[in-house]
């Protein structure tokens, strides 16, 4: 009984719902963004994002980022875990900062502005799942 009140308390939650809303978008990005890091060549990144490191680098931020994009969504969902998920957050939140440090030493000040909004919304994201609605693993109920 305690396990069902609590399921409908999260399900009536805003805050927990909009967590959710919020992590599906970001992984969302972050699995097109990565994906294109992981499919297309240099040249066809750098006509689409302005890239100028090398392959193994642009192919390293990828599987980062997929990664990162799935531990957002899989732990919680599967409540296997589910603390990955604020620390799936912390990670992504670490590479887009270190993008935005990119755009900084190249005098890049417009392109820092989205790494530094997805940041803000990928510490909103660890801070509703480890501090204000972490979801309980899946053998706690």
């Amino acid at each position: 009984m305690a396990t069902e009140t609590r399921h409908a308390k999260r399900g009536q939650d805003p805050l927990h719902g909009a967590l959710w809303v919020l992590q599906v978008l970001i992984a969302a990005a972050f699995l097109f963004f990565g994906g294109m890091k992981l499919t297309l060549g240099p040249e066809d990144v750098a006509g689409a994002t302005g890239w100028a490191g090398s392959l193994g680098l642009l192919r390293f931020i990828g599987t980062s980022e997929v990664l990162g994009a799935i531990g957002l969504i899989v732990p919680s969902a599967t409540r296997i875990v589910p603390r990955l998920t604020p620390v799936a957050a912390l990670a992504l939140a670490t590479v887009v900062l270190l993008a935005a440090g990119v755009h900084m030493g190249r005098n890049e000040y417009p392109q820092m502005i989205t790494p530094l909004v997805l940041a803000a919304l990928l510490l909103v994201i660890w801070w509703g799942r480890d501090r204000a609605r972490p979801i309980p693993p899946r053998s706690e109920g």
